[in-house]
């Protein structure tokens, strides 16, 4: 096992434990940085049983930039924690981890399926998972939790800012025509715009990105 955790807390709070702590680790996210050099890139996805109350986290590594399956790790467990907006790391995080312990080789950029600073506390799921691995990481999210844009061009690239109380907190970009966009936020350790260029070259026609493609199958157990 190559993939180094840091033990930042316990799951054991209660939500508005949990609001606090968000708080205090946005403070320590970074929204800087560029990868010079990228050989390995993740995407990190996570399914849930809507009876029995079971998760699957999927990691999967492709390499860079081609997209070849490198490495695929798994993570099965309940999900006592019910969804709570702007709470589902800590529903999410434990299967998560427990699934980049699986791996064998470290990647160099991860996106995550979910948000980075685009939450009301600056503190997204993809960017709590960066403060444990201390690794670039993506928020790549299907869907809006705050903020504001406006409408896109229907083209492939077209994009819009993502506003919240005044302050820039990611992208929504449209990865293919027809289809609606992603929205895109830093997760740790990268710029928004390195983020959403790194989203835009792992696109391979379809509207996500190839590892969170990749990590969806893997996820539901189709790959």
């Amino acid at each position: 096992m190559n993939v180094k955790i840091k033990k930042l807390h316990n799951w054991d709070m209660t939500p508005t434990e949990a609001i606090l702590l968000q708080r205090e680790l946005a403070q320590k996210v970074s929204a800087c940085g560029t990868l010079s050099s990228i050989s390995l890139v993740a995407g990190a996805d996570v399914w849930h049983s809507r009876t029995s109350g079971m998760g699957r986290a999927a990691v999967v590594v492709l390499s860079y930039p081609d997209m070849n399956l490198v490495e695929v790790s798994r993570s099965e467990g309940d999900c006592h924690i019910p969804y709570i907006p702007g709470l589902l790391s800590f529903r999410e995080m434990p299967l998560l981890l427990s699934a980049f312990e699986g791996l064998e080789s470290m990647p160099d950029l991860i996106l995550m399926d979910g948000q980075g600073l685009a939450h009301p506390r600056r503190l997204g799921i993809a960017s709590h998972l960066g403060l444990f691995l201390n690794k670039p990481v993506i928020g790549c999210a299907k869907s809006r939790l705050v903020g504001e844009y406006t409408p896109l061009a229907d083209e492939a690239g077209s994009y819009s800012d993502l506003y919240h109380n005044s302050q820039l907190v990611g992208r929504v970009l449209r990865t293919r025509r027809g289809v609606n966009p992603l929205f895109i936020s830093v997760g740790h350790k990268i710029c928004l715009e390195e983020a959403c260029s790194r989203v835009a070259d792992c696109c391979r026609g379809y509207r996500l990105p190839e590892p969170l493609r990749h990590a969806h199958l893997a996820a539901a157990q189709l790959i």
